[in-house]
């Protein structure tokens, strides 16, 4: 074979190689977005199925911060009897059980909030804490008194995480 066949051979492969390229590469851009087409159908599927249960998961999660803010926490958990440790023991034991009763929850929260909510159940736990070890406190009964008159001057731990919680909601709307 002479060079001149072989030059005329390449000049007649090369427009079937350039069609052949360009296909390809169409080909290849329909395949791609037509996979992120499917991947956005069923992210969008997977959200409509995971938004309520999110939407619940907030929802006990707030039901918890209300159940541990310190004066609903003590009208509802009365002391067994006078002695100041058992009654803060039964307080951190029903805050405690609270919170392992709704540990699950933290999948369908952001990390952020989930922080935020075991802040708010460790400073109310400290506070309890705090108002047993002052001299004044010798009761359980004293016990309640000087955790709800420490709750008149500032705001409950679980307010802050609270109003946490109702932001986050507003921003999945």
């Amino acid at each position: 074979m002479d060079l001149d066949k072989i030059i005329e051979l390449l000049f007649s492969l090369l427009p079937a190689l350039i069609v052949s390229a360009i296909a390809y590469y169409f080909f290849k851009q329909h395949i791609e977005n037509e996979e992120g087409r499917r991947r956005y159908l069923l992210q969008k599927d997977m959200q409509k199925e995971a938004f309520p249960l999110r939407l619940q998961a907030y929802e006990r999660m707030a039901l918890f911060l209300e159940r541990i803010t310190p004066s609903k926490l003590l009208t509802r958990t009365n002391p067994t009897s006078s002695n100041k440790e058992d009654y803060e023991g039964l307080l951190i034991a029903t805050i405690q059980q609270e919170f392992e009763h709704n540990l699950s929850q933290q999948i369908y929260v952001s990390d952020e909030c989930w922080n935020i909510i075991l802040a708010a159940k460790n400073a109310t736990i400290q506070l309890i804490r705090k108002a047993n070890m002052l001299e004044k406190t010798d009761t359980a009964n004293k016990l309640r008194e000087v955790v709800l008159t420490e709750l008149m001057d500032k705001q409950a731990p679980s307010n802050a995480a609270l109003s946490y919680i109702k932001q986050e909601v507003g921003e999945m709307w």
